[in-house]
């Protein structure tokens, strides 16, 4: 089914061109599994775990039902967390693009609610948020969901983990009984099955298989003192070499110390965690994203959403609490036929979470000594890029395009200079190599952007 094209699908000419540009040249299992019944109109309970193409999966279906002549919320998209709203709106955004004037509004906690109800003054076709704010816009009267086509509870698992059931029954009490409700989940646990049975109406079950394959991901177990953890993770780093890599931590005070420790080792590394403010978690991601940082520390919480297709490694720091958690870790490395390396350090005493992860992977988890690995001598390089903030985003009209344009053009730096670049509603980041930043800084900060001139400063 993996090797099924997307034009197997009733879909207008321009979405296939639009996702053929996109690089959706061929449909993953679980879009493969999904997509004829979401577009069937059924309901859906489907098991996929992050990087699976699941957002495209539920978006297709409900942007081929949008009337865009009608400005009213006609699909809403609920996630756990603010970072992957903010990715599963750009995602739609770019899936929605064969449609002229599709206006997706992402509506979170962790910002002013104020422009939040400007936005949808102005109207919604597609709203994306978590349970918190959606709660809020409702009882401020502020969204108005009585025109939902289409519900999608995602990653639903955890949103349960987080407490959220009670805002989910709310919300789902505004929206019309005959709505189509699309239910993604990584696991399936009992809680998901009442869910279903309260919101769903004689839901399809598509269950793809969560556990990653070994053929994608190589996997090591180094046995390390306590006390030497700090030192074993920079042995990891350099003689294994990965160009970035996400590194997990059970607690936050874990993520503050290997952040710490990483930096006088002369390593570019980030802390993710859940005491940060959201703008901070927000550029964090951003860097990673856009490859001026070599390495994320974070806590599972806190990366919750980060979906990255081309990661080299993960290292867990220590091994989590239970075996699906080190799934989930390991996951977002090694996608979309890629290679990763997923490594892991462990102390004696936590032996039996080594079996455990064996017992559920199906695997004998072998390990060694980090002793017996022999340092690469340098450590890891500095990220290709940095990452420049600029003070203006959607809000004062600027796009991608414009960056591109006053980066290449009075400022003269080349095209191939510049990385990714990234829009919000107030302001921009691009990534520039790293040997042209500080002249793509100053040009940018002296010059314009759409004839006018905005804050800029480098992160």
């Amino acid at each position: 089914m993996a090797d099924l094209p997307f034009s197997n699908l009733s879909l207008p000419r321009a979405q296939l061109e639009n996702l053929e540009r996109l690089g959706y040249r061929t449909m993953t299992p679980i879009q493969a599994a999904a997509l004829p019944l979401a577009f069937a109109g059924r309901d859906l309970i489907a098991r996929a775990k992050t990087g699976s193409g699941k957002t495209a999966a539920f978006s297709l279906p409900l942007l081929d039902k949008l009337n865009p002549r009608d400005f009213g919320t006609q699909a809403l998209v609920l996630c756990p967390t603010r970072e992957l709203a903010t990715q599963v709106a750009d995602e739609i955004r770019r899936l929605a693009r064969y449609r002229q004037n599709i206006k997706v509004v992402t509506l979170c906690g962790g910002q002013s609610i104020g422009p939040q109800i400007g936005s949808l003054e102005h109207g919604a076709h597609i709203v994306v948020g978590t349970p918190g704010r959606i709660g809020d816009h409702l009882r401020k009267t502020t969204l108005n969901l009585a025109r939902i086509k289409t519900l999608v509870l995602d990653e639903a698992d955890r949103m349960l983990e987080m407490g959220f059931i009670d805002d989910i029954r709310a919300i789902v009490e505004h929206t019309p009984a005959s709505r189509q409700t699309l239910l993604f989940s990584a696991t399936y646990p009992e809680d998901i099955q009442t869910l279903s049975r309260q919101f769903q109406r004689e839901p399809e079950q598509v269950s793809l298989e969560s556990l990653h394959g070994e053929e994608h991901i190589e996997q090591h177990f180094f046995i390390c003192q306590n006390n030497r953890q700090l030192e074993g993770l920079v042995t990891l780093l350099s003689h294994f070499h990965p160009q970035a890599a996400v590194v997990f931590c059970n607690t936050k005070q874990r993520v503050r110390d290997v952040t710490a420790h990483l930096a006088q080792a002369g390593i570019n590394a980030l802390a993710l965690h859940g005491d940060m403010e959201q703008r901070d978690r927000d550029q964090v991601l951003i860097q990673f994203r856009q490859q001026s940082c070599s390495v994320l520390v974070a806590t599972d919480v806190a990366a919750r959403g980060l979906d990255i297709d081309d990661l080299p490694a993960v290292i867990n720091f220590e091994l989590p609490r239970n075996a699906e958690v080190y799934v989930h870790r390991v996951g977002r490395t090694g996608r979309a036929g890629k290679a990763g390396l997923a490594l892991s350090l462990f102390a004696d005493t936590e032996r039996y979470k080594l079996d455990s992860i064996g017992d559920y992977t199906g695997r004998e988890c072998a390990f060694e000594a980090i002793d017996t690995l022999a340092a690469g001598g340098d450590s890891m390089p500095p990220p290709p890029f940095a990452t420049l903030c600029i003070a203006g985003g959607r809000k004062h009209k600027i796009r991608p395009g414009d960056i591109l344009g006053a980066l290449t053009g009075d400022a003269g730096i080349a095209g191939a200079a510049i990385g990714k670049i990234q829009v919000t509603d107030f302001a921009a980041y691009v990534a520039v190599e790293r040997a042209e930043a500080d002249k793509a800084l100053g040009r940018l900060i002296n010059g314009k952007i759409k004839g006018r001139k905005f804050k800029v400063r480098r992160l």
